[in-house]
């Protein structure tokens, strides 16, 4: 341990630690733009400056690492007025249209002016009218509003390794742009909206729907129905104060009924649909050796995307069940518009995501149509239902409890995992254990699948055979997964997996690009913790055992894999040679 002192108070530090990771030790906020937890430093904004005993120079604390015996002062009139200046700098840069802004009242630059007292214009404006991009309707691009801070394109090509945005000329033009400054929609963007969750400010947004749900709600000649992903519930009391984690699920069914939601359901029991397919074709494949190994799995549409653009060869691989708000779509204009009475082309599904690629998976016109009718009409994500619940006046943290629509509310454990990493691959191996061997697990936690490191591998015993498996998140990840099967199969090796689980946001969909921003590691890990909470607690902790997806099947579906579940409930996939890196 390297010691040193900040602001006289002295601290013992691991060395390589950066200033500003050493000041957070003795409860110091050096303020900074640029910087996200989960990105290396940029140094770009420049508010982070330091001063260093014995020197003149001020350092970036971002980006220099704390050395043995330094002195640093990190806040002083001098430095306040520096950093006041910056500021000012930045906004003379910067549209004043904050009252129509998409991050309005959740944006670092204005919470950063409002701490440093900015109260008038001290440098003339030189803000550029550049055009919005709405190309993808899933995010949005407004580079007018880009401060530089270069979060999106550090997020974009060296975590997601998409490289879709960048920047595009010089010094004071320096823009944010796709790439080859073409459209977002052209681009190799797969809509996960990683760069939306890391931007600072509203030049990268979700493409709002919300009027278009509250049209549908107002319609009364429409019959609303609205179903919540798993990760959703963990995170949208964020909006309303709550701590991140914090299970909020009968909370949400009550405000859903408040908008006006005719049927209230739970993405959880699609996605016990989903493992019900899903392992079942993984036994198909393993077991009764009918179709390649590994199978992939495909919940995630940004991973989807990113696969047939860049990895089209990989497509015999993937598993055909479609996701679980595409199959709780389907369901409903079929199995329970059926079961009410219901006219599906009268039937509007709305869907709370914590994603924005799921707006970009309602428009494939391979998940579209199976029951005769487009599946998922609109999808909102965890930001946007904050909005409306808002909107509608709604004390959400005074809500009385509900339960949901019960023919396809209710789920297991199994269901609610989905939202974290792993819990894909967790779910799906309850099930087919209990597919392979008809015995109940006396244990049914998979652990070495969970957690945040980026590529988990193990493997498990099910009945004496030995099943090797990966989970990658973060789709940077997901090259290191796919090499080794390629390689496998190059050279005739056996296969290092039988089983992936894929999800294209880091930590899954808790991480997701729709959810509350300020995501961090640690916020992360805590709701994932509320997920896995949530499955202790439930009474069925498999799929195959929550009792109305047996009703499913028993009178609409009739198995697994059947002729019926293969026409609604599967899909198929396109090669887009165009992409190829």
């Amino acid at each position: 341990m390297a010691k040193a002192y900040i602001n006289n108070v002295q601290v013992e530090f691991e060395p390589g630690k950066t200033i500003l990771e050493v000041a957070e030790q003795v409860q110091v906020k050096i303020p900074t733009l640029c910087k996200h937890e989960d990105l290396p430093a940029t140094a770009a904004c420049g508010i982070c400056v330091v001063k260093v005993e014995g020197s003149k120079k001020m350092l970036r604390a971002c980006c220099t690492a704390l050395e043995d015996g330094m002195k640093i002062i990190t806040h002083d009139p001098e430095l306040v007025e520096i950093r006041r200046t910056i500021i000012e700098l930045i906004l003379s840069n910067h549209p004043n249209d904050c009252l129509t802004c998409g991050r309005n009242n959740d944006c670092e630059l204005q919470t950063i002016a409002a701490d440093f007292g900015i109260r008038q214009e001290s440098f003339n404006k030189i803000t550029r009218k550049l055009p919005k991009d709405s190309s993808t309707k899933t995010i949005e691009l407004e580079p007018s509003k880009c401060i530089g801070c270069g979060r999106c394109i550090e997020v974009c090509q060296n975590v997601q390794n998409v490289w879709a945005l960048s920047f595009l000329e010089r010094g004071i033009n320096t823009r944010m742009a796709p790439a080859g400054d073409i459209k977002l929609s052209e681009s190799p963007c797969i809509r996960c909206g990683q760069c939306s969750a890391h931007c600072p400010t509203g030049a990268i947004f979700e493409f709002d729907q919300t009027r278009e749900v509250w049209r549908e709600l107002l319609n009364p000649d429409t019959y609303c129905v609205v179903q919540i992903a798993p990760s959703v519930r963990v995170a949208i009391g964020e909006g309303f104060g709550y701590p991140p984690g914090t299970n909020l699920t009968k909370k949400i069914y009550a405000a859903l009924r408040r908008l006006g939601f005719n049927t209230v359901f739970d993405t959880n029991f699609s996605a016990d649909v989903t493992i019900m397919e899903e392992a079942s074709e993984f036994v198909e494949r393993f077991v009764n050796k009918k179709g390649v190994l590994p199978l992939i799995t495909t919940c995630c549409p940004a991973w989807v995307d990113f696969m047939e653009k860049f990895h089209s060869e990989m497509i015999e691989h993937f598993s055909s069940a479609k996701s679980p708000q595409e199959i709780m779509s389907t369901l409903c204009k079929t199995y329970y518009a059926k079961e009410n009475n219901i006219d599906p082309a009268k039937m509007r599904v709305i869907s709370i995501m914590p994603c924005t690629a799921k707006k970009y998976e309602i428009t494939r016109t391979e998940e579209m149509f199976a029951s005769g009718y487009q599946g998922t009409d609109c999808v909102l994500t965890t930001r946007e239902i904050i909005r409306m619940i808002k909107q509608a006046g709604i004390d959400f943290n005074s809500l009385t409890d509900e339960e949901p629509d019960h023919l396809m509310g209710d789920y297991s454990g199994a269901g609610t995992i989905f939202g974290a990493t792993g819990g894909v691959m967790e779910a799906a191996l309850r099930t087919a254990h209990h597919l392979i061997t008809k015995e109940k697990l006396s244990k049914v936690e998979f652990e070495n699948v969970r957690g945040l490191k980026g590529v988990k591998e193990t493997s498990v015993s099910v009945n004496g055979i030995e099943v090797k498996i990966a989970v990658a998140h973060g789709i940077g990840n997901v090259e290191y997964v796919l090499n080794k099967i390629k390689k496998a199969k190059e050279n005739d090796d056996p296969l290092p997996y039988h089983f992936v689980e894929v999800m294209a946001c880091p930590g899954g969909c808790v991480g997701g690009g729709g959810q509350p921003y300020g995501v961090t590691d640690e916020i992360r890990a805590i709701r994932a913790k509320g997920l896995y909470e949530d499955d202790a607690n439930c009474e069925a902790r498999c799929s195959h055992d929550n009792p109305f997806i047996k009703k499913l099947y028993k009178d609409f579906l009739d198995a697994p894999l059947s002729e019926k579940a293969h026409h609604l409930l599967h899909t198929k996939y396109v090669p887009r040679p165009e992409y190829k890196k």
